[in-house]
């Protein structure tokens, strides 16, 4: 790649981990960003998450604390995220490329939506809790739901935090601070999985993962610094408004 088109790369990695930072949904700009660029589908998509997997450490790292008298969920949900997760992959580097070019218009739809949906989710979460404080689910329950999160999280990352916390609100009774620290453990191990599976691929660009792994840790450290300053809420359907937008302009050219 030329050194423009890395510049490119890296810029949109920043963005995207900024936009982590701040409201969630980066790859609707990341992913997007390497396709124009002419990086094929998939190769794209492998590349964008092994690139964009560490910004998830940091957030994961500040909600220790919320985790702890979780260790029994923690043992369950973290071996069935990575299953999923590399099952995701594994199912992502036998898809066709022609079958994957289909589906990216619905996964860029579908991850917008999830993200539109991100605040109802969370307020349906606190209802619900607070509606079934007694209520007794299956231990298995949860693990079964985040195992199949997983799956899509290794196949398309985007807008599967939204998937979990609702997956973890409609199964696990806990508060939402607990609820939202599991989540991003469990988005983590997902998204590492993959990654380290794509490691090995022959769908990797490892130049290009680089330079936009630099450009997500720098963006995702400036969005920290300004969140205080911009309304989360705005970013966020900017983002939903621009994946809806990237959904229909590629199912046109598909």
């Amino acid at each position: 790649m030329s050194p423009l088109e890395l510049s490119i790369a890296a810029l949109a990695a920043a963005a995207a981990g900024a936009v982590n930072a701040l409201a969630g949904g980066g790859t609707l700009i990341s992913f997007p960003v390497l396709l124009a660029l002419g990086i094929p589908p998939i190769a794209a998509n492998v590349t964008n998450a092994v690139a964009l997997s560490p910004g998830y450490l940091g957030a994961t790292l500040a909600q220790l604390g919320n985790l702890r008298g979780q260790r029994e969920r923690l043992l369950l949900c973290i071996p069935a995220a990575v299953i999923g997760g590399l099952v995701g992959a594994v199912i992502l580097l036998h898809t066709r490329e022609r079958t994957f070019v289909a589906l990216v218009p619905y996964m860029l739809f579908f991850a917008a939506v999830l993200l539109a949906f991100q605040n109802r989710v969370r307020a349906w979460v606190v209802r619900r809790l607070a509606e079934s404080r007694h209520a007794h689910h299956s231990r298995f329950v949860p693990v079964i739901a985040v195992a199949a999160a997983g799956v899509y999280g290794g196949f398309f990352t985007a807008g599967m935090s939204v998937l979990v916390l609702a997956i973890l609100g409609a199964t696990v009774e806990d508060s939402l601070t607990r609820l939202n620290a599991l989540k991003q453990i469990i988005a983590f191990s997902v998204n590492i999985a993959a990654a380290v599976f794509f490691l090995f691929s022959d769908q990797l660009i490892w130049l290009l993962a680089g330079v936009m792994a630099l450009g997500a840790m720098v963006g995702g450290a400036l969005g920290g610094r300004v969140a205080s300053r911009l309304n989360p809420d705005t970013l966020r359907w900017i983002v939903v408004v621009v994946g809806v937008a990237l959904a229909i302009f590629y199912w046109f050219r598909n």
